[in-house]
């Protein structure tokens, strides 16, 4: 074997993980060789439902969930971690209490809790005008007071984060200029603080256009939920769940996409970055100071 030439970099052989890359592309081959082939699916109905106006449908609301949910959470988020820096002991303990519980109760319980809530809680109203709750809270709306409740407890603690990222003398600088606290936080605090909310808030996002999949317990027609129905007609079970499963890759795929897109505009100038050992904010003189 000729000699190495001087100055001559040699990658270290890594046989180890060659071996285990090996191992690991054989496997997915096998694997997907043993799917493909098997008798029990028939693959060739697949495309006839891709584009059912049913799945079209589900798809629809899976997509309007998400978007609620997600704004419903992102305005409860900022009510909350305003809560939480206001100073005041009451506003402080309550924000405490709705984060502990939405965050330590499951969304599945809360989802059947808002969907059977008219056991406890007949009719809402006062006095002589009142409403049945089973009109006023159907499946649709249980499911968007489950998810956006639920989505405001997690969005918050992401937005505190955010605005304590930001460096204080921020807002010590906006006020020696004149600027109200809403100015400030309108317009100094929240597009520093967006470069470090938008990367979690991406994350959620994509997260609820799985978690959505949820709301088939109460029957809210949403994607699983339409794919569960079709199934249960022609019991191509597998099939449906394979449809149902693509269009979740794809919504995803798209939606991490998108993350990464508006990223990138909102890194343009930096990441918002305090100097080590610089004061972080205070929420009481942040929000609500008089």
């Amino acid at each position: 074997m000729p000699a190495a030439q001087p100055g001559r970099i040699v990658p270290a052989a890594y046989w180890t993980q060659r071996i285990l890359a090996l191992a690991l592309t054989l496997g997915v081959i096998a694997a997907g060789l043993i799917v493909s082939r098997s008798d029990q699916v028939q693959w060739s109905v697949i495309p006839q439902y891709f584009f059912d106006a049913s799945i079209l449908q589900g798809i629809r609301l899976t997509l309007i969930l998400t978007f609620l949910a997600i704004a419903a959470g992102l305005v409860g988020g900022i009510i909350l971690a305003m809560l939480r820096g206001s100073g005041n002991s009451v506003l402080v303990g309550f924000a405490y209490l709705y984060i502990w519980f939405f965050r330590g109760t499951p969304l599945l319980v809360q989802l059947i809790f808002w969907f059977n809530i008219q056991l406890f809680l007949p009719e809402i109203g006062f006095g002589s005008h009142s409403i049945p709750t089973n009109a006023l809270i159907s499946s649709f709306t249980a499911a968007m007071l489950a998810l956006g409740l639920n989505e405001a407890a997690y969005m918050s603690e992401i937005v505190r984060g955010g605005i304590l990222a930001v460096d204080r003398g921020q807002s010590e600088a906006a006020t020696a200029l004149g600027y109200t606290p809403y100015q400030t936080f309108r317009h100094i605090i929240m597009p520093q603080a967006l470069r470090v909310i938008i990367p979690p808030i991406g994350n959620q996002t994509i997260s609820m256009l799985k978690t959505t999949s949820l709301v088939s317990i109460v029957a809210a027609q949403d994607l699983l939920t339409r794919v569960q129905n079709i199934y249960a007609k022609n019991f191509l079970v597998i099939e449906l769940l394979f449809v149902a499963a693509s269009w979740y890759l794809i919504m995803t795929s798209i939606a991490i996409v998108m993350q990464a897109w508006i990223e990138r505009r909102f890194s343009q100038e930096g990441p918002a970055r305090a100097s080590s050992g610089a004061p972080r904010w205070s929420f009481n003189q942040l929000l609500w100071r008089g």
